[in-house]
């Protein structure tokens, strides 16, 4: 084996572990390691290449960008257990209700607020599953059309901040989670608008799909609905202000911005008056098993990346990316495929940690803006939480959707909604303003 092949063979290796199903971490970890000792054997790399590793490692477990994901995770489940979700889409059901489609606008609108409060796109989903999608049904709604909104919708927490996904990407490509964080509030906001266009859509062509709320289903009026609509509305924003805000304006570091969040939340639970010992265990637990999980991959794609770089793998990569015919255009295109792709079979922390260390050395010397790389790079990635057979989001709902919704159901809701998100991805690319800093 020459040097030259030491890459590719890398690469197909470790495709071929993840088409095995073998865990991703273990998997960049395995044959980052099985390939640096066959070097090493075979003197094609120096016996002191390893020495790198512990320093690696330290630079992860003392990242101050990577402290965010707990904070932010933590924040989401316990405001995921503390009511808020439920009460918003009690009054924003009430308020939309007369309109056909007004509860399917009534989860979009809830959706986005539980994304830029929560941040996690299974808590948004199951939340809203159980609660909304009984209803929906109860008042004729198609089950299709149901489905998909709750899903679609959910997956809003991965794109509007403060996103997880923005989060790890920034590290990723090296760029500030604040910049990250501005640039994909204007293609979040614009796909919640979709959103809304589409269920429009529907109520227009097919009414009986998405019928208005019976007057008996309307409990609150005039002031009595106002008042309850300012009740439930103002803390979240208050909490949406607070994280963004302090990060926007550059008064906190997202990690001090999560932090805030964290506390806010569990001011908020206290003041509904469900946060006790169980809500706080249930919340730390799963926040410890999704960053051991986050931290995991990275250690294993650092692994990976050290001993790929040093067979000038990175190399390899940018000369088969920049090379495409068609210049950046043609760039563009593959890479958004090929992620498109891989969204398939393989999750967007996944994707990241493999994958963008592998693109952002091409798309620096093309001369693309990468933050505005990134946030296109995670509105394709938010398929992979709607992709018939594979998505997450469409995994989640089905945990919680009554027996009557079958999956043929929530796969038929989903694709329109991954249509209007590979959609976006294409207006990003015509129009790059969008992605403002």
């Amino acid at each position: 084996m020459s040097f030259e092949m030491m890459a590719p063979l890398m690469f197909g290796a470790l495709v071929l572990f993840l088409l095995i199903g073998y865990p991703v971490a273990f998997s960049l970890g395995a044959v980052g390691l099985l390939f640096g000792l066959v070097g090493m054997e075979m003197g094609l790399l120096n016996a002191s290449l390893f020495q790198a590793l512990p320093e690696r490692i330290f630079g992860i477990m003392g990242n101050q960008t990577l402290l965010a994901i707990p904070f932010f995770t933590f924040m989401g489940l316990v405001l995921e257990r503390s009511g808020m979700a439920e009460e918003l889409l009690d009054t924003m059901a009430q308020l939309f209700g007369p309109m056909r489609g007004g509860l399917a606008y009534a989860v979009i609108i809830v959706g986005t607020l539980l994304a830029a409060t929560t941040g996690v796109v299974a808590a948004s989903v199951i939340a809203m599953g159980l609660i909304s999608l009984p209803v929906m049904l109860r008042y004729g709604y198609s089950r299709s059309l149901a489905s998909g909104v709750i899903a679609a919708s959910g997956t809003l927490a991965q794109i509007i901040p403060p996103s997880l996904v923005l989060i790890v990407m920034a590290d990723q490509l090296g760029v500030s989670v604040g910049d990250m964080y501005q640039g994909a509030m204007v293609p979040g906001l614009i796909l919640t608008a979709f959103y809304f266009g589409f269920v429009l859509l529907v109520t227009l062509i097919k009414p009986a799909a998405a019928p208005a709320l019976p007057m008996e289903a309307r409990t609150l009026h005039g002031a009595a609905l106002a008042k309850r609509v300012m009740t439930t509305m103002v803390p979240p924003l208050l909490l949406i202000f607070l994280v963004l805000g302090t990060i926007f304006f550059g008064v906190a570091t997202p990690t001090e911005g999560g932090a805030m969040g964290a506390t806010g939340a569990m001011a908020l639970a206290l003041a509904h008056r469900r946060m006790d010992i169980k809500l706080l265990k249930q919340a730390m637990d799963s926040t410890a098993k999704l960053t051991s999980f986050v931290l995991f991959i990275l250690i294993g794609s650092t692994v990976f990346s050290l001993i790929f770089r040093a067979v000038d793998g990175d190399l390899w990569v940018e000369g088969l990316l920049t090379g495409m015919p068609g210049g950046v255009v043609g760039f563009l295109l593959v890479v958004n495929l090929m992620v498109f792709l891989l969204a398939f079979f393989i999750d967007f922390f996944e994707i990241a940690f493999i994958l963008v260390p592998l693109l952002a050395p091409a798309a620096h010397k093309l001369g693309i803006d990468l933050v505005w790389f990134g946030v296109l790079l995670s509105v394709n990635m938010q398929t992979s939480f709607m992709h018939p057979p594979f998505g997450f989001s469409l995994f989640y709902l089905r945990s919680v959707a009554p027996r009557e919704v079958k999956t043929t159901d929530i796969y038929r809701g989903a694709i329109p909604f991954v249509i209007i998100q590979i959609i976006m991805v294409a207006l990003i690319i015509a129009f790059p303003g969008l992605v403002q800093r």
